[in-house]
């Protein structure tokens, strides 16, 4: 598809890199932003009304399963970054818990190729800690680097070794790469399918506690604070929040996200061994909620990323303990966000829109998440008042694992823009 000039018009645009909230033109030439202005003439460009619409930055989702290689039964690049763009993602980190790991160049290369060829969104590979996930040997970081990767994480699996992560943290910091911590102690959590708490002694289900995540974020911000850049990823807890924002306030190199479902649900989504409420970390207490909510008010958690993990129904469809952790959030998360942090004041829409855009740019290293001009046209034109319905048969994705089939949300995405393609028009994939 060539790229072409369009003009979005008079439509409410809220760039947070740039401070920007106020009505404008946004003009776009050859893939880039050319001008934004109160109003601008263009006699060739191709107009898009947004009066009474939200204009925003691509969302960049730095916490995707995209499933390839490996698992094209749960999803591939093609339905993955459909469902991203259906979403208002325009750039998302593919997590390398693949199956081979995404722990050297080839892998990386593979992934960036595929996505090329069938993706309609920016995709960017991120590259195993260790060779196989396994936590004990270092992966060939410096040449996934140079073959496109720009995160590392052992994600799905915590870097239980502690000399490891140090390793890792050392190696990383010559490259200013970003390293993303999955913390579980998994001697505390192996065999566990929910929160530890009064539900799963009633429910008889093997308990995951809090203390799990804990441990590991607490010593991962120890280690950050000798050896260099850490980003906590799937936020949870109560305590975690509170021993992030310690680390901030003494100036400890370190960066958290958290996932929609950790803001919305608690553990009584469990209650009738719902499957669609299994995930790991599990969904925790109405008092960890409420932390959650506040270290995003206060900026102790820096972004909102999906953990978007879809599942072939099969894994879903068995009993509780032996169900697949993980849920699809590529197609509700910015719905979510508007509906449950806007729309209630706990977030200005600006600060939420910073946590989807500029935040995760900012961590990730990438010359995304803005509309400054020059930058690559990736661009959301978001309708924040239509309400819909949520049902797993209008996703994208191939997984339908949510718990939040049936809920009434608002915000739905009417263009998505990618690089200065049009890829959503009216609400529908091109």
């Amino acid at each position: 598809m060539e790229k072409e000039s369009f003009l979005i018009r008079s439509g409410r645009v809220v760039d947070p890199a740039q401070g920007l909230d106020a009505e404008a033109d946004v003009l776009v030439e050859d893939g880039k932003i050319k001008s934004i202005s109160k109003s601008i003439a263009s006699r060739s460009a191709k107009v898009i009304p947004a009066k009474g619409k939200i204009v925003f930055p691509g969302l960049i989702d730095m916490h995707t399963h995209l499933r390839d290689p490996g698992r094209p039964d749960e999803e591939d690049i093609a339905s993955g970054t459909r469902a991203a763009a259906r979403g208002g993602f325009t750039s998302v980190l593919c997590m390398p818990n693949t199956d081979p790991a995404i722990d050297n160049d080839a892998i990386v290369k593979y992934v960036i190729a595929k996505a090329q060829s069938e993706g309609v969104v920016n995709v960017f590979p991120a590259g195993a800690l260790t060779k196989g996930r396994r936590g004990e040997e270092l992966s060939e970081m410096g040449l996934m680097l140079l073959a496109g990767a720009v995160a590392f994480s052992d994600d799905g699996s915590p870097v239980m070794n502690a000399g490891v992560m140090r390793r890792a943290l050392e190696y990383l910091r010559q490259f200013d790469a970003t390293l993303i911590s999955h913390p579980e102690d998994k001697n505390l959590s192996s065999g566990g399918a929910m929160n530890e708490s009064y539900t799963s002694t009633i429910m008889g289900l093997p308990p995951i506690p809090a203390l799990a995540e804990e441990i590991m974020v607490e010593r991962d911000i120890k280690l950050a604070r000798e050896y260099g850049r850490v980003h906590i990823a799937h936020v949870s807890t109560a305590r975690s929040v509170e021993l992030i924002r310690r680390a901030k306030e003494e100036g400890i190199k370190v960066t958290a996200e958290t996932a929609p479902h950790y803001f919305t649900l608690t553990e009584n989504e469990v209650e009738g061994y719902n499957t669609n409420a299994k995930m790991n970390p599990p969904l925790r207490g109405e008092k960890d909620v409420a932390e959650i909510i506040k270290g995003l008010k206060d900026g102790t958690i820096d972004c909102i990323a999906t953990d978007h993990a879809p599942h072939a129904v099969e894994e879903k469809n068995v009993e509780f303990e032996a169900a697949a952790f993980g849920v699809v959030g590529l197609e509700t998360a910015l719905p979510l966000v508007l509906t449950e942090l806007v729309a209630t004041g706990s977030l200005t829409l600006k600060k939420a829109i910073e946590k989807l855009t500029s935040a995760p740019a900012k961590i990730l290293r990438l010359n995304k998440g803005t509309l400054k001009p020059g930058s690559d046209a990736d661009i959301v034109i978001v309708d924040i008042e239509k309400e819909f319905e949520v049902k797993a048969e209008d996703f994208a994705s191939k997984g339908k694992n949510s718990p939040f089939i049936g809920w009434k949300l608002k915000g739905i995405p009417q263009y998505v823009i990618v690089g200065g393609k049009i890829v959503l028009s009216e609400g529908k994939l091109l």
